[in-house]
């Protein structure tokens, strides 16, 4: 490809028509992760608890892990949110309402040695999970 004095509209033209050919501009310019994103792009979603959930850890560990199903309120969709902390889950009822973040790791992926989980619990019932379980709070009656 010629690289004379006239020749920029050209090389920027073919420099564009190439970059979508790199996976993370093509998702990124498509937002696609938002749309697949049961947040939609949110930092934090509020949901109801479904179900308690028990999910094998990834060789070569042997543990259950405690999650819960947690159908979010403002789209309806259902995600597996992770406990974080010893007998946390023993904190969160069916038909709590919890808050759920990003749990880290790949790129917005699963972390560790949970298949699947991409959330973490880190409110109950407006009262901070990691607080609760320590014993500085208490869970209010509903």
């Amino acid at each position: 490809m010629g690289k004379g004095e006239f020749a920029a509209r050209k090389l920027g033209k073919t420099r564009r028509k190439a970059r979508w050919q790199k996976a993370d501009y093509a998702r990124r310019t498509l937002g696609l992760k938002e749309k697949h994103d049961p947040l939609e792009g949110a930092p934090q979603g509020r949901g109801i608890v479904l179900e308690k959930v028990g999910i094998e850890a990834k060789q070569p560990n042997s543990a259950i892990r405690k999650c819960v199903r947690v159908q979010l309120i403002k789209n309806g969709r259902q995600a597996t949110a992770f406990c974080p902390g010893d007998r946390a889950v023993s904190f969160i009822e069916e038909h709590d309402q919890v808050t759920i973040e990003g749990i880290g790791g790949r790129k917005g992926r699963s972390m560790g040695d949970i298949s699947g989980v991409r959330y973490k619990v880190i409110k109950v019932n407006n009262i901070s999970l990691n607080e609760l379980w320590r014993g500085r709070k208490e869970k209010p009656q509903r």
